[in-house]
């Protein structure tokens, strides 16, 4: 997870972040918690502990919950839809879902936290399409997952 965000730097907002979350999240459920946050730790050891990786700490745990949430039994010509729309809406309400740690952090009122959320709305585009795009690889990586546990299984 870490490695591709890295790789995919250069083009702001686009990364397989979310990829990896919901297809973790669909093979794994609660343990996918933990290369989550194992991603969080390292964000946070490579770039620094600072104010931006706080909200770090809760933003990506609301993608495992929608995934969650989801049932786990859809049709296979749903479940590309699906996963592809849930990765889109976090990146779409990415900069909303920061918002409140940004408010508490900085003193923000209501008022200033929205302009924050308006402010960042071109970004969160851009993040949202691009997270419905990089979806299509999410169930080719469920699949991959998937093969490689029954792989182990069978050894």
């Amino acid at each position: 997870m870490y490695a591709s965000k890295v790789l995919m730097e250069v083009l702001p907002n686009v990364h397989l972040l979310g990829v990896f979350v919901v297809a973790l999240t669909v093979v794994y459920r609660k343990k996918a918690l933990y290369p989550l946050y194992t991603y969080v730790l390292l964000n946070g050891l490579m770039a620094g502990f600072a104010t931006w990786w706080l909200p770090y700490l809760y933003l990506w745990t609301v993608l495992w919950a929608w995934v969650m949430l989801l049932p786990r039994q859809m049709p296979p010509k749903v479940r590309p839809v699906v996963y592809m729309a849930v990765c889109a809406a976090h990146g779409f309400l990415f900069g909303t879902l920061y918002a409140p740690a940004q408010a508490l952090l900085f003193g923000l009122d209501l008022r200033g936290m929205v302009a924050w959320i308006v402010a960042g709305l071109p970004w969160d585009f851009v993040h949202g399409v691009s997270n419905f795009f990089c979806g299509v690889l999410i169930c080719p990586l469920i699949a991959l997952l998937q093969n490689a546990d029954r792989y182990a299984g069978s050894r």
